[in-house]
């Protein structure tokens, strides 16, 4: 269907922070808006009001959610549907599901678009609510062959839609010469994404290739800790922690990188992976959640054990050290990416769209 002059509410969570879900929130409006769809945005994790409000744990959670609560009634009214960003844990029950009940009861069509690595055992835990919820909602759609699989064993049917990566806005690296060796790891500092990890493996790098570089693009709560790390593997030298950065310098670190590391335990279909392999920026990754759904290992990166920095390190030294590997990987993981371009994305979208719509006639 075309998006045209078609009304949505897109609700999920905006910079900042920076994340994944953040980011694919913000490049969906702004897709859907340049095809002329009016696209109205209700933010999960508006900012406290009044401020101080933010420090009181329990007051603050329901202040959010009576809000959240309120502008979504008011939006629903200029709405053809919802299209609801949602994750695990306490935020599918602050906010995914108050929004899934909203939709209802305004009788706009809601389409729930589940992302996250930890549904499985989110899913153990809370599987009960969460179907209820979904009874009550059109279409649950899911970026990957994974979640579809977690939820189906649930006994709740997806559809898959893959994130987007906007291929204008990276530029395909040059075939790499000499021998520089400048590594990038682009995750959360969060124990999820298990950083230490990458700093471990880099140091078996830099023992045989000196010369070595890392830098660790994000910001989070174990930064000092990873910068003590650093410290005590004698690599400080070396690494470079740059902190948040925005979209376009993110771009201009890939172009830079040789080799891109994700050691994460935990992941669904992650950005950074996509924008990488757009970049023509080989990858080495853990072989977690939706990873290898995304990732062939040995044709479009090379994917280890979780934890395991001595498997990292070797994969790692593999790419650096043959060119022919290197350029091999780049090319099979740049043709890839084109899958997950917004002209194919789209089609599945607007089928999407097209079903939430007529599964709300039929209700009627």
């Amino acid at each position: 269907m075309a998006f045209q002059g078609l009304r949505i509410g897109l609700i999920g969570p905006v910079a900042p922070p920076a994340g994944g879900m953040a980011g694919q929130t913000r490049q969906l409006g702004e897709l859907l808006a340049a095809e002329q769809a009016h696209v109205t945005l209700v933010a999960t994790n508006s900012a406290y009001r009044p401020a101080w409000l933010g420090r009181l744990r329990g007051v603050r959670a329901l202040c959010r959610l009576a809000v959240f609560v309120v502008t979504l009634w008011r939006v629903a009214r200029n709405c053809d549907l919802f299209h609801l960003m949602a994750n695990s844990g306490w935020s599918w029950h602050l906010f995914a599901a108050p929004a899934i009940v909203v939709a209802r009861l305004r009788k706009v069509p809601v389409v729930v678009n589940y992302r996250g690595g930890g549904a499985a055992d989110f899913l153990r835990h809370s599987r009960w609510t969460v179907q209820c919820s979904m009874r009550l909602s059109s279409i649950l759609i899911v970026p990957s062959g994974f979640l579809c699989a977690v939820f189906a064993a649930c006994g709740m049917p997806a559809q898959v839609v893959p994130n987007v990566v906007d291929l204008g806005r990276f530029q395909r690296r040059t075939p790499r010469q000499g021998a520089s060796a400048n590594l990038l790891v682009a995750r959360h500092l969060e124990a999820l994404y298990d950083n230490a990890t990458a700093l471990r493996a880099f140091e078996q790098v830099r023992a045989h290739m000196p010369q070595a570089r890392l830098t660790i693009a994000g910001s989070g709560p174990q930064a000092r800790m990873l910068r003590e790390l650093a410290r005590s593997l004698n690599i400080e030298d070396a690494v470079c922690f740059t902190g948040a950065v925005d979209r376009d310098a993110m771009a201009a670190l890939y172009r830079n990188a040789d080799l891109i590391l994700n050691p994460s335990l935990a992941d669904n279909m992650p950005n950074s992976l996509l924008e990488s392999m757009a970049s023509g920026v080989p990858l080495v990754s853990t072989r977690v959640g939706g990873v290898p759904f995304l990732v062939r290992d040995g044709e479009t990166g090379l994917l280890v054990a979780a934890g395991d920095d001595a498997a990292m390190a070797t994969a790692a030294l593999r790419v650096l050290r043959e060119p022919g590997l290197w350029q091999q990987l780049a090319d099979a993981a740049f043709a890839e990416v084109q899958r997950y371009a917004w002209p194919r994305v789209r089609l599945h979208l607007g089928r999407v769209y097209r079903d939430a719509m007529l599964h709300r006639i039929r209700a009627a």
